[in-house]
């Protein structure tokens, strides 16, 4: 290899100029092994599971300064309403990032108002900065969601004729034990209760739709078909505008516990639609063109969602699974199994914001207050648009490869942790788009699907220094 010099510089301090940086990033890369371990430590140095990260210095963040602070701040005080209205702590909200955000909410009321140099500055002074990516990937994965309006009825008549179920009062969590094979949930084992003991799957999509919860009266309201069901259910929540133009507001009560399937992988694979092709509103014009082979292909995902009415004004945005109003463009659902609500990502990225065919420049500070079952990992997001039509075709078009860096409390430490974990072997190829990852926020809890995995590494065990080495554990002390 050949290397230029400008200004007659010696090839010694060109050499130090090119592979210091190589150094640098790889004496600071740390990566974490705490396989089917919770994803904080709540008396020890911060763990994230099969994860690589990489610290960042402010000074070397790419459109931070341009970023619109007052915004993000703003987003920011929601979710932090809503951690120092909670009284009663669960078990998960008993570790550190959750701990740490409280305290600096105090400090972010206190500084109520706030301009946007004042809000770049508050971020700055209460947060360090690490890059974030799953073992093995360079880039994270977004999609976009949205909230529909849809029309309806609050009974049944010939044209609207599909319920919205709530919450059947058989359907019941199973605790953390697992109920067996035959048992599809992950995550958060939900089934319906036979008798005083047993739990048994819960009835699938087809079963539903077949009337299973028929003398149920569990019905919200009557929509125009499935079609409007299934987009409602992705989204987790959604506008229903009745006859008398009222507008009811619903949003997602529970899950069959039966894991997500994206139509749209369906399609692909049937070769009905391109993946080029699959979008939120290609695969509605599908479905309502083909409506035979739409309850076919539809029923294949067998996740269902059930719905609870909300007291939201019209006005209103729609609140995520942090309990706070989410804000469009600033609110993000994260894997809830690795992140805590309330914890700020400044994301980087080209997006088809305007068309399919134009990337626009998306470098802005996000915050964590919602959640999916198809949102896994600790880089993947899925961003909300808003309500309505236009929010439905942005939301739609996204489905592209992003930079996550994560705002971390000063107050913690996400490096000590394994300061002498070896680097992974380097992956080659571009990122690849899987339909795995298209958004559906069925499970606030963090139950999640699989999405594909790096591959298969060498496995590591714990050193005399609780750094991992060679068989596959982490020497990580027991949490929660």
């Amino acid at each position: 290899m050949m290397f230029a010099m400008r200004g007659g510089a010696a090839p010694g301090l060109v050499l130090h100029r090119l592979v210091l940086p190589v150094l640098r990033a790889v004496a600071a890369l740390v990566v974490l092994f705490a396989l089917q371990a919770p994803a904080f430590a709540q008396d020890g140095p911060l763990v994230f599971p099969d994860t690589q990260y990489e610290p960042v210095e402010w000074s070397e963040l790419e459109g931070w300064t341009s970023d619109d602070h007052a915004a993000a701040f703003a987003a920011f005080l929601g979710s932090c309403r809503t951690l120092q209205n909670r009284r009663r702590q669960s078990v998960r909200d008993l570790t550190p990032i959750p701990v740490a955000l409280k305290d600096i909410c105090e400090d972010a009321r206190q500084a109520i108002p706030l301009e946007e140099e004042g809000a770049r500055k508050f971020f700055e002074d209460h947060f360090r900065l690490i890059r974030i990516n799953r073992l093995g990937d360079t880039d994270g994965f977004l999609t976009g969601y949205y909230e529909p309006i849809i029309a309806g009825s609050r009974v049944p008549t010939g044209e609207f004729n599909a319920p919205l179920y709530r919450r059947p009062p058989n359907l019941v969590p199973a605790g953390r034990r697992k109920l067996g094979d035959a048992f599809p949930s992950k995550g958060v084992f939900v089934g319906r209760r036979v008798g005083r003991r047993k739990v048994v799957p819960y009835y699938d999509r087809g079963q539903i739709e077949d009337g299973a919860l028929d003398g149920w009266h569990l019905e919200i309201c009557y929509l125009h078909d499935q079609v409007d069901v299934l987009f409602a259910q992705i989204q987790g929540s959604a506008r229903i505008r009745l006859e008398d133009g009222a507008i009811l507001r619903v949003n997602y009560d529970s899950h069959n516990g039966w894991p997500y399937t994206p139509v749209g992988r369906v399609l692909v694979d049937q070769k009905i639609l391109s993946r080029e092709q699959v979008s939120m509103q290609s695969i509605r014009d599908w479905m309502e063109a083909n409506p035979d082979q739409a309850k076919e292909v539809r029923r294949q995902n067998k996740s269902y969602v059930f719905f609870r009415i909300t007291d939201l004004a019209t006005e209103d945005e729609a609140v995520g699974g942090q309990g706070a109003p989410l804000m469009p463009g600033r609110s993000i659902a994260i894997d809830r199994a690795l992140h805590a609500y309330g914890t700020p990502f400044f994301i980087q990225a080209e997006l088809p914001i305007a068309n399919q065919k134009t990337g626009t420049k998306f470098d802005r500070l996000m915050i964590a207050q919602d959640t999916g079952s198809a949102i896994v990992g600790p880089a993947r997001a899925d961003i909300y648009f808003g309500a309505g039509d236009e929010a439905a075709r942005i939301a739609g078009r996204i489905k592209n490869p992003g930079t996550f860096v994560m705002l971390v409390p000063r107050a913690l430490d996400p490096v000590a942790a394994a300061s002498e974990v070896p680097l992974p072997p380097p992956r080659p190829g571009p990122f690849s788009f899987n339909f795995d990852n298209m958004p559906d926020p069925t499970a606030p809890d963090g139950a999640a699907d699989e999405v594909p995995l790096p591959e298969t590494k060498p496995a590591m065990t714990a050193g005399a220094n609780g750094a991992p080495s060679a068989n596959g554990k982490s020497h990580v002390r027991r949490r929660r």
